[in-house]
């Protein structure tokens, strides 16, 4: 159970790394958008994803799609760690995450409804997989110790791959507001890394 909940860190790495590598490609670059500090899952996982080079920049609506299901999950996964971890900082931990990553998530739904921005998937989008897997994995796993350490460890490669994420995203946004957003919401995903590898010292 613990080597399955490991590779959710790199699953998440993989899928938000991969996504962001599209947003600063042009038309004449080739990459295949994973990162050179993935794990083998991570590259096993995205080997099948269709997102061979050249790929598409990405549009604001994409960004919209991915930062909001970037936020959707780390709330999910919060609200799971909130309730089956069993060091007080993981669960204090997990309920930050629900409640920062829900208020994100608003920020970013209210700013596509002002803008008129339907939230639409890249081409050949895997996130509903990756999630599905993902929350299947945090649900399944038994309670304890290992619990604790895995979903912190995930956290950290998360908050990871998302602070790149944003920094591509931001790059690669046409919208003024949309990169504003995206510029503000940085500290709070820092101070969230902050915390889970202060945490992530303690467990270990």
């Amino acid at each position: 159970m613990m080597s399955r909940l490991s590779n959710r860190a790199g699953l998440v790495v993989g899928l938000l790394t991969a996504l962001a590598g599209c947003s600063k490609k042009d038309a004449s670059t080739a990459d295949t958008g994973l990162a050179t500090n993935t794990d083998t899952g991570a590259v096993a996982a995205m080997s099948d994803t269709g997102m061979a080079a050249p790929a598409p920049a990405l549009s604001d609506p994409n960004i919209v799609y991915i930062l909001d299901n970037a936020n959707k999950l780390d709330s999910a996964a919060g609200s799971i760690a909130a309730t089956k971890g069993t060091n007080a900082e993981v669960r204090d931990y997990g309920k930050r995450m629900m409640r920062d990553h829900h208020d994100l998530r608003k920020q970013g739904a209210d700013l596509a409804a002002k803008l008129g921005v339907t939230p639409t998937p890249p081409a050949n989008d895997t996130i509903p997989a990756h999630m599905d897997k993902m929350m299947s994995t945090l649900n399944g796993a038994t309670k304890g110790k290992d619990f604790d350490k895995a979903y912190i460890d995930g956290e950290v490669e998360t908050h990871k791959a998302v602070l790149e994420m944003a920094t591509n995203a931001m790059n690669a946004a046409q919208n003024a507001e949309l990169k504003n957003l995206i510029q503000k919401a940085a500290p709070a995903i820092q101070a969230h890394l902050d915390m889970a590898q202060s945490i992530q010292g303690k467990l270990k």
